[in-house]
C-alpha cells in the first residue's frame, strides 16, 4: 500500500512538473497576460476620457454660474455689407497689384465672440474672428494646419461714416511673401 502511495505522489509530481513545462499552455497563459494589458490600457484610455468630460462638465456647469458678457456688434455695424478691396502691394505670385476682388461681408456675433463671414456667390469662403472698439475693427483668418498653403488674413477697418467701412487687409501665404489690399465695405441692407 506504502508502495502505491509513493507511485500516486510521484506520478502526481511528475504531472505537475509535466504541465509546467507545456509549451502550449505557456503560450496560452503569455497571450492571456497580453490581453488583459491591453485591456487595461483601453480601460485607462477610457477612464481618461470619462475624467476630461466630467472636467468638461464641471467647467460647463461652473460657467453658469457666472455672468457671461456676450458680445455684439452695433446695430450700425451688424449685419451685410458689400467689399471691394483692390491689391495695392505684393510680392506674392498668387496676387498683382491691382487685382480687384469683391465679396458681401457679414458682422455676426453669437456667444463665442464677434465674426466677419466673407460670401462669394452665396458660399462662405472664410469666417474671421474679430475685435472691435470704439475706435477699428480688427479681423483675423488663419487656415488649418491641412491647407495646402498657410494663408494668414488680418485687416484693420475703421468707420468712415454710417455706411462706408473702409481699411487695410493684409495676407500671408507660407510666411514667405505678403500682400496688401485696400478694402472698402458699403452698407448692403439695413437691420
Amino acid at each position: 500500500m506504502a508502495l502505491y502511495k509513493y507511485l500516486l505522489v510521484t506520478l502526481v509530481i511528475l504531472s505537475l512538473f509535466w504541465g509546467c513545462r507545456d509549451k502550449e499552455k505557456e503560450r496560452e497563459l503569455d497571450l492571456r497576460e497580453q490581453q488583459i494589458l491591453a485591456r487595461e490600457k483601453e480601460f485607462a484610455i477610457k477612464e481618461a476620457d470619462y475624467q476630461s468630460l466630467l472636467h468638461m462638465r464641471d467647467s460647463l456647469l461652473t460657467r453658469r454660474d457666472t455672468a457671461i458678457i456676450i458680445q455684439r456688434w452695433p446695430e450700425d455695424i451688424a449685419g451685410l455689407w458689400n467689399s471691394k478691396s483692390v491689391c495695392r502691394e505684393s510680392n506674392c505670385s498668387d496676387y498683382v497689384i491691382g487685382d480687384q476682388r469683391s465679396n458681401t461681408w457679414e458682422f455676426i456675433s453669437d456667444s463665442t465672440g464677434l465674426y466677419t463671414r466673407v460670401i462669394n456667390n452665396n458660399k462662405v469662403v472664410r469666417v474671421f474672428s474679430a475685435k472691435f472698439d470704439s475706435t477699428s475693427i480688427r479681423l483675423h483668418y488663419a487656415s488649418d494646419t491641412s491647407a495646402s498653403k498657410n494663408l494668414e488674413l488680418t485687416v484693420e477697418l475703421t468707420r468712415d461714416n454710417k455706411n462706408l467701412i473702409k481699411g487695410m487687409q493684409t495676407a500671408g501665404i507660407d510666411k514667405s511673401c505678403t500682400a496688401k489690399f485696400s478694402i472698402e465695405l458699403n452698407r448692403l441692407t439695413n437691420r
